[in-house]
């Protein structure tokens, strides 16, 4: 079923083909100061990713993706709340039509411009494929996108590349990045257990989302604008607004590490 973000297509209308869209562990989530949870016992999280497993990068019509090599161990995100080692597949974005909206997840009222999504998998489970189908399987590390004075210079090789895959379906070498520098200095986070933000939305993920968010430029994210979410020989549609609604909490605890 094609799925998009646009009215007849958008959030709204997902759970008509993707049941799970509506069920009690979705994602993103507002987090709000006061329904959170301090947990002492949360320990901090590490990442030590090899600057080689970094493949392409894409623009598949709905973000931009930079795809890493996840056949065995050399990307991995471990400590926080995860029970063991988890290996990065994939990053991608989500950003608004203007600076003041993007973010998918919200803090007490804060909408950022964007949000960074380092998607990673257990690999007790024999594939990926697998891993989504269990609660435990997926890790995502979230970093919010807020327009400053002062943009964060590492994200400029990501951008340096949007001209190369400025309609759907390019994809682009992008060899030798290691998205740890893309990390903000502060390594607290919230944590919740949820959902992909896109169909199918399996409820598969343990999402470690950080409190400090890095640093963009407007003219960098006029730049994600540029991609279009149509093919080379389709009208010139501007990729905006890729980013889902914020759903309902339910029972959840949100615990911090702070």
């Amino acid at each position: 079923y094609p799925w998009g973000y646009d009215g007849d297509n958008g959030p709204d209308q997902w759970h008509k083909n993707y049941p799970i869209a509506k069920g009690r562990h979705q994602s993103p989530i507002e987090i709000n100061n006061k329904e959170v949870h301090y947990d002492r016992s949360l320990l901090p999280w590490f990442a030590s990713y090899d600057p080689g497993a970094a493949k392409t990068i894409l623009n598949n019509g709905k973000t931009c993706r930079v795809v890493f090599d996840d056949s065995f161990d050399r990307s991995v995100l471990r400590g926080g709340p995860l029970p063991g080692v988890y290996r990065l597949r994939q990053l991608h974005f989500h950003w608004g039509s203007s600076d003041d909206h993007g973010s998918e997840h919200v803090v007490n009222g804060v909408r950022y411009a964007g949000e960074l999504h380092l998607l990673h998998w257990n690999p007790k489970y024999s594939n990926y494929l697998d891993a989504v189908r269990r609660t435990d399987g997926i890790a995502v590390l979230a970093i919010f996108l807020q327009v400053g004075k002062t943009p964060k210079p590492e994200m400029k090789r990501i951008l340096e590349e949007i001209n190369a895959i400025k309609t759907k379906g390019k994809e682009a070498p992008f060899p030798n990045f290691d998205p740890s520098i893309l990390f903000p200095k502060s390594h607290d986070y919230w944590t919740y257990h949820g959902s992909f933000t896109t169909p199918p939305c399996e409820e598969c993920i343990t999402w470690i989302v950080l409190r400090e968010p890095i640093v963009v430029s407007s003219d960098q994210m006029a730049k994600l604008r540029s991609l279009s979410k149509n093919a080379e020989n389709e009208p010139n549609l501007p990729l905006v607004d890729n980013w889902r609604p914020t759903q309902p909490r339910y029972f959840r605890m949100v615990s911090a590490s702070f």
